[in-house]
């Protein structure tokens, strides 16, 4: 058994223990050993007290094969369950292979950047982040972000009339590639497609795959978005799933307009300290592998929020201008919390915006609060509207809802879980780590009083006895939507930890 294998062995455990997937919490038993679980083959594994998000986590010390876990699935799952248990195996096999890939050939990366670097940090809650469904060895080392390669976009003539409303009528001049006057018919406009698309468009009626492949590109953190320069990005459809078989990564139609939306709205709310990525110009051509979006970067050095738990990282930042020795997460985490606990209370916005969709910049000697990636936004419209705000026109109706509780559910899980408890528990002591988020919550919570919405973020976070947290591998992968009730795989509830914001 490899260690990678024992790894990943007890982060699935760790994350079925966490949902209660087929009862398991029930198996945890106490005895004069300490606290355990049963395995399907007899063994009994010790837990030991879980630090975020859940009770109790597989001990330090105890090595488990894959195997053993995935056949105590097996044994505590639903029937109903059977394809998605099957996926979820498959899942499995398909992260430790990307896992070992990256051990074998990860040190070949001759120089790694910040996106490339964070790519190799798995994701603090779903145990099989590094399993893209559908991609080989080959797929990984030449389009997988964490190896760092470069490869040239392909190009599709996609009619005209097949646009969606609000697409640009063609790409800006420094995404095209060079002698692109007559690639395109005077009834066509051209698409870039990535590479691992190509045979999804081919299938696509009336489009016209190009032999030419142009413009060379690196993947960004999220596979699917491409560096064509420093500041530029464009965001492209992948026919692969992440954290889920359910996660696709083609784009339907609206999302892209829906980000853009978002966008213009947070624009409007945007606080000191914050900027926000330009995502305006996109087009859809009424497939979901026909689309792309291109983002625009402010000047100045941009980290990804999830770099930061890539070791020596914060204490680079500490040199840069705006970053003093001990102060990056501090001030980042002031810079979080008092711009989304704003827009929870006077506005009924919460932002789906992870810890790869933030990112620290670096401008003019002072460091801000960078977000991109939008259409995950959920927003309350009589909120909206008793602050003055215009409540923007979703395609998607689920980014719209007045339930305080549902706000509540996406600030806990996606701002306070991972763009804030899994970066500071990771580069500090606990018992620092929960003093330095505590108070730092506290602080944006005290200025807004006894205002109701700040009540009730304080009674869910600060003074709840748990936190409630995703079921993703549930949502993602092991439970069909029509049994799981899921409306949004992303958005799906149901299970809880103790709270680390609480004093020891």
């Amino acid at each position: 058994m490899s260690s990678r294998e024992a790894y990943l062995a007890a982060r699935v455990l760790n994350a079925l223990l966490r949902e209660n997937y087929g009862g398991m919490a029930s198996r945890v038993t106490r005895t004069k050993e300490g606290v355990g679980l049963p395995l399907a083959d007899g063994r009994w594994v010790r837990l030991a007290p879980g630090v975020l998000f859940q009770d109790f986590v597989v001990a330090a010390d105890e090595r488990l094969g894959l195997e053993q876990v995935l056949e105590t699935l097996a044994e505590v799952a639903d029937p109903a369950d059977a394809e998605g248990v099957a996926a979820f195996f498959e899942e499995c096999l398909t992260a430790l292979a990307a896992l070992e890939l990256h051990d074998e050939r990860g040190h070949q990366v001759a120089r790694p950047s910040y996106e490339t670097s964070a790519a190799a940090v798995d994701h603090p809650v779903y145990p099989t982040s590094r399993a893209r469904m559908g991609l080989g060895e080959s797929d990984l080392l030449a389009y997988a972000p964490e190896f760092g390669p470069a490869f040239e976009l392909r190009w599709a003539a996609v009619p005209r009339a097949a646009l969606a409303p609000g697409s640009a009528a063609c790409l800006p001049a420094d995404v095209l590639p060079d002698g692109h006057a007559g690639l395109a018919g005077p009834d066509e406009v051209l698409f870039p497609v990535h590479p691992l698309a190509v045979a999804e468009v081919r299938r696509i009626g009336g489009v016209r795959m190009l032999d030419r492949a142009a413009v060379t590109v690196r993947p960004t953190l999220s596979m699917r978005t491409v560096e064509v320069g420093p500041r530029l990005h464009v965001k492209l459809p992948l026919p692969i799933s992440t954290l889920g078989v359910r996660n696709r990564r083609s784009i339907k139609p609206g999302t892209l307009a829906d980000g853009a939306r978002a966008e213009l709205l947070l624009r409007e709310l945007a606080g000191p300290g914050v900027v926000l990525a330009d995502e305006q110009t996109y087009a859809h051509g009424g497939h979901e592998y026909l689309a792309w979006m291109v983002r625009r970067l402010p000047e100045g050095k941009i980290v990804p929020v999830a770099a930061l738990g890539v070791p020596g990282v914060l204490d680079e930042l500490a040199d840069e201008p705006g970053g003093e020795p001990g102060d990056v997460l501090p001030d980042y985490l002031r810079l979080l919390l008092g711009w989304n606990v704003r827009l929870f209370v006077r506005h009924g916005v919460a932002l789906e915006a992870h810890q790869q969709n933030l990112a620290l910049l670096f401008q003019g000697g002072r460091m801000r609060l960078l977000v991109k990636d939008n259409d995950g936004l959920l927003a309350s419209p009589s909120r909206l509207r008793a602050s003055g705000a215009r409540v923007p026109e979703f395609a998607d109706r689920r980014m719209l809802n007045d339930d305080p509780h549902a706000l509540a559910d996406v600030f806990v899980t996606i701002t306070l879980h991972l763009s804030a408890a899994a970066v500071v528990f990771g580069a500090l002591p606990h018992d620092r780590a929960s003093a330095l988020l505590r108070d730092t919550l506290a602080e944006a919570l005290d200025e807004y009083g006894d205002d109701p919405m700040a009540r009730l973020l304080r009674a869910r976070t600060l003074d709840a006895a748990r936190l409630t947290g995703k079921s993703m591998i549930t949502a993602g992968t092991l439970v069909a939507r029509e049994r799981s009730g899921a409306g949004d795989v992303n958005k799906f509830y149901g299970t809880s930890g103790p709270n680390y914001l609480r004093r020891a």
